[in-house]
């Protein structure tokens, strides 16, 4: 449900960056956007270290979405708590840039793949989860990373296109509880029914692709 809006932030999204870099109240937080981590964990593995997603588990994953179900956006279709994590996260920055505009227009932005990134955040593996607010793009890092599939297993990222099609037609995203066995996957979305978060049921045809953040067992 996510798809319209978010290609219309992709054309409008500019001037707020450059006035926040000028002015030197570009907003900070404590999280590293995808590719500046993915460079720091490749040079930290060459060395010997650990990949720090080693320590999460997709359960640990799937809890905390649950946690977050019954949240609802406001009458605008925002006013969430992962709006405004996005918003004063660097990955907003270079998102931005990417599609140009202004943060400000990610304040009633269509949020389930935010909501996607704020987990991924929240447990510090954001380097394997992958940040972004358009789902087309999110799907696209994880296949550069080769981490990108058919199957549906517990803890992935599902993409959907409700027509069918690839990564370019995705509108919609969210978390793969359990592949039902019957055709449905049980998932945790956000923005999905009336503006919250929820626990629905998905035919496995309206999902494009998977994304698999690398979990520990």
């Amino acid at each position: 449900m996510d798809a319209p809006r978010h290609r219309v932030i992709g054309m409008a999204l500019g001037g707020l960056i450059l006035a926040q870099v000028a002015t030197g109240t570009a907003l900070a937080h404590a999280d590293t956007p995808p590719g500046d981590t993915l460079a720091k964990v490749a040079s930290a593995e060459a060395h010997g270290a650990p990949r720090s997603e080693a320590r999460v588990t997709a359960a640990q994953v799937l809890d905390l979405a649950r946690k977050q179900v019954g949240i609802t956006e406001n009458s605008l279709g925002g006013g969430t708590k992962f709006h405004a994590w996005y918003m004063s996260s660097p990955r907003a920055v270079e998102t931005i840039a990417r599609d140009t505009g202004k943060i400000s227009d990610y304040a009633n932005a269509p949020w389930c793949d935010m909501f996607v990134s704020w987990i991924g955040e929240q447990l510090g593996i954001q380097d394997t989860m992958g940040q972004d607010a358009y789902t087309v793009q999110h799907a696209k890092w994880f296949e550069s990373q080769g981490r990108f599939g058919s199957a549906p297993k517990p803890g992935a990222v599902a993409f959907f296109a409700w027509s069918g099609g690839g990564i370019e037609a995705i509108e919609h995203v969210g978390f793969v509880v359990k592949d039902n066995g019957d055709g449905t996957i049980e998932t945790i979305e956000g923005n999905t029914g009336n503006g919250k978060v929820e626990i629905r049921n998905r035919p496995t045809y309206q999902v494009a692709g998977y994304g698999y953040p690398a979990y520990a067992t």
